[in-house]
């Protein structure tokens, strides 16, 4: 009976997981990208899990697993955080359809990594990265797009998505979907709106006989890639002379800063960048620190270093 364990279990965790994932697609509604980044963390508590059955893991096992993965060295505390989470989810699923008495992994906490602060532009870089003078149209579509990640702190997965109707020029608004399927409302700036103005009359040019219903289609007709977006504008990075690679969360990034440095308005910057937290937001307070901190240094006397 011992030998034939592997050909039982296997099958079993592999249905149990599976009707997890659907279970997140169909009941909770997870954005395509989420429920990729569940099935990642489900995969690799199926490899670490082996032969044993899902039931069998206890506190002891699932701490066992944890220090392995971090031991390998391979995942920042961060991410093995996301995937506890994932995993507690897993077994919150399983005692409530599937019988489970537990869940090994509630209340264990990842080991803390150092935390880096995000990378973002200066005013003058930002500038610098935004000089288009070309009227080519997938240069007018791509002056679009990085203006208004800049101007209203998207996250990617939200500009693809968004459609023309979406944007409203008398209200100076766009209305994205963020995280969760949850819609937020957020100010577009003068020069993004601009740059739409020119966009999209050769927007209808250029795809008149396709699918309209994306404000920045690509070639085809259908929504732009993120992958394309972040090639599109790492190049115009490297166009620019900028140092080192731009990518469209450095864009966000920039805004959160930029916006923080000139109101201090924390809450804002929360709402904006639709944050359920404001511990996700608050990593901006060191950015505006370090700016403080550079203008303290070249100003003040007593901070200035003898030469």
């Amino acid at each position: 009976m011992q030998a034939s364990a592997p050909i039982d279990v296997l099958p079993r965790n592999r249905v149990r997981a599976d009707a997890f994932l659907a279970h997140l697609r169909s009941e909770r509604r997870l954005s395509p990208h989420t429920l990729l980044a569940y099935g990642r963390d489900i995969e690799q508590l199926l490899a670490l899990a082996g032969d044993a059955d899902l039931g069998e893991i206890d506190v002891a096992i699932g701490r066992r697993m944890l220090s392995r993965l971090h031991a390998a060295g391979a995942l920042r505390g961060r991410s093995l955080a996301r995937m506890l989470c994932a995993w507690r989810s897993l077994y919150r699923y399983l005692m409530r359809d599937h019988g489970f008495a537990r869940n090994p992994f509630n209340g264990m906490r990842a080991p803390k990594s150092a935390r880096t602060l995000p990378k973002a532009l200066s005013p003058d870089e930002a500038a610098k990265l935004l000089e288009f003078s070309s009227n080519e149209p997938l240069d007018l579509r791509d002056r679009a797009m990085f203006e208004l990640l800049y101007s209203s702190g998207l996250r990617l997965s939200e500009l693809t998505a968004l459609r023309p109707g979406d944007v409203s020029f008398e209200e100076e608004t766009v209305r994205v979907t963020g995280k969760g399927n949850k819609a937020r409302i957020v100010p577009v700036g003068r020069v993004a709106l601009e740059a739409l103005r020119h966009w999209l009359p050769v927007r209808a040019a250029l795809h008149a006989d396709k699918d309209q219903n994306a404000l920045f289609p690509g070639r085809s007709g259908r929504p732009i890639s993120p992958r394309t977006v972040q090639q599109r504008l790492r190049m115009r990075g490297l166009r620019q002379s900028l140092t080192g690679p731009v990518h469209p969360h450095m864009l966000r990034h920039s805004f959160a800063s930029h916006v923080l440095q000139s109101s201090g308005d924390l809450r804002a910057v929360q709402e904006m960048l639709g944050h359920a937290s404001i511990s996700s937001t608050q990593v901006y307070t060191h950015l505006d620190f370090q700016h403080l901190a550079k203008v303290y240094d070249a100003a003040h006397p007593r901070a200035k270093k003898k030469g």
